[in-house]
């Protein structure tokens, strides 16, 4: 209490001199209406400047969130329009019927939003991963999706985090492709360099395309649904043997810059993988005897 009583004293001129000017500040704004109306617009657009960071602010923190909601709503319009394009081809069938089924098509998938918090684009065997793991109902062999495309298979899950094998990876990604509206089909192989290129490879020698058509995931994976992008065949070769087309493909996801995704979850995965299982036991099964 010494100290602070000393210290007013010491300086009790400043406190006064401070007082003062507040107490004239208030007289000259409150009783004189042109400074006042200039201390009230000025006031005004300070207060106005904070009310727009404060804004900014927010809606900077807001950005991840919206970010997760437009991917997994583009990758849902996507899937809808796949199937609304099905149905514009097949018009001579019972379209009710078609409808119906296309929907219970879609409702088979329940996406897991996930933001990428490393990725690697550079290396032979690139590796990517997610925030949300086992908790979060993510399980090895789903299929990973952004707004633009395809992205990876999991590999490996832990309970918070994944592992992502995504399209660039030499050794390992092997994703079933087909040509839009051709029905032919083949396999993504990514051989390094490029981020943005990749090929389709084992393409029937006798499939009709053409340049700038569209690729997108086949179907015949229990990983992918059908009518993913994947990219728009720019140049096609003949394949070492010549009994295949090799397709350059320009890949819709751009691997430099993906932030959201969605992890597909498939209901019928454990039913098709039981059935194929059974299958092969069975087959096994007979050839030993």
């Amino acid at each position: 209490m010494r100290n602070l009583l000393d210290f007013l004293i010491k300086y009790h001129h400043w406190f006064i001199f401070i007082l003062l000017e507040v107490a004239s500040g208030v007289l000259l704004f409150q009783y004189n209406s042109y400074q006042g109306s200039v201390w009230l617009s000025s006031s005004n657009a300070v207060v106005g400047k904070i009310y727009q960071w404060e804004s900014s602010v927010l809606s900077y923190f807001n950005f991840g969130r919206l970010n997760e909601e437009l991917t997994t709503r583009n990758f849902y319009l996507e899937r809808q329009v796949d199937q609304l394009r099905r149905l514009y081809g097949d018009l001579t069938k019972d379209t009710t019927q078609i409808e119906r089924k296309g929907l219970q098509f879609l409702s088979q998938y329940q996406l897991i939003p996930a933001k990428v918090i490393d990725n690697t684009v550079h290396k032979a065997d690139n590796l990517m991963t997610i925030d949300k793991g086992r908790v979060d109902g993510v399980e090895v062999d789903m299929g990973v999706a952004c707004g633009n495309g395809i992205v990876g298979v999991v590999y490996l899950v832990s309970d918070h985090y994944a592992v992502v094998i995504p399209a660039l990876n030499a050794s390992s990604s092997r994703i079933s492709c087909a040509i839009r509206g051709r029905g032919y089909f083949g396999y993504l192989h990514w051989y390094g360099g490029d981020a943005s290129v990749a090929y389709v490879e084992d393409v029937p020698r006798h499939a009709k395309f053409k340049l700038g058509e569209w690729v997108e995931t086949s179907g015949f994976s229990s990983i992918f649904p059908s009518g993913v992008l994947v990219g728009q065949i720019e140049q096609a070769y003949n394949s070492s043997d010549g009994l295949s087309y090799k397709l350059k493909v320009r890949l819709s996801t751009d691997f430099s810059c993906v932030r959201d995704v969605v992890v597909i979850s498939d209901k019928s995965i454990a039913e098709r993988a039981a059935l194929m299982q059974a299958a092969r036991d069975s087959i096994s099964i007979k050839k030993n005897k």
